[in-house]
């Protein structure tokens, strides 16, 4: 049972594919192993893991991050049915700040994300009552956390579907300003 990781368009943004066993039973799948994930983890550790339930096709969460220093890796994958997730890099001294990429998430392509400390992440439900679990390197601190609207000007971000069902955190995150330049370690 391996995991395969590979890079994305965004730097430090790794998809991670996972073999999976199966039978006439049904499947199993390794979703982490700390010493496959070593050489990504580096001296991180995994400190809080979180799972959201989403009933609504075309909801969106997020887009979120936790401002240095407290900002997170997480590794995320959908663990039942379908997402359309996304990463916008908002590191200052990275070659691709202010860019955007999405994967879809699915049971059944177990795909796993591994997002860099810097980085906004959301996700759009494609299919109802679809799950997600999040592995995080850093304990969820309020004081920290901010977001970036979903529909910022200065991502253009292209949602598979019409979008509803915004939490009204997610309607409040203030758009990129001209003077936004990203943030810092």
């Amino acid at each position: 049972m391996g995991l395969t990781a590979s890079a994305t368009p965004i730097e430090g943004l790794l998809r991670v594919d996972c073999d999976s066993h199966r039978d006439e039973r049904g499947a199993f799948t390794r979703l982490f192993c700390a010493s496959e994930l070593a050489p990504l983890l580096g001296e991180r550790r995994i400190v809080q893991i979180n799972q959201s339930l989403t009933r609504q096709a075309g909801a969106v969460r997020g887009l979120h991050f936790q401002h240095f220093p407290y900002a997170e890796m997480k590794l995320v994958r959908c663990i039942r049915g379908q997402v359309w997730d996304v990463v916008a890099d908002l590191r200052r001294d990275s070659p691709t700040f202010l860019l955007w990429h999405a994967e879809v998430l699915s049971e059944e392509n177990r795909r796993l994300l591994v997002i860099p400390e810097g980085c906004a992440h959301g996700f759009q439900v494609l299919e109802e009552d679809s799950e997600m679990l999040y592995l995080h390197t850093e304990f969820y601190r309020p004081e920290a956390e901010s977001g970036v609207c979903h529909d910022d000007p200065a991502l253009t971000i292209d949602w598979p579907l019409p979008v509803r069902d915004l939490s009204a955190r997610d309607r409040r995150h203030p758009p990129i300003t001209m003077d936004f330049r990203g943030l810092a370690r």
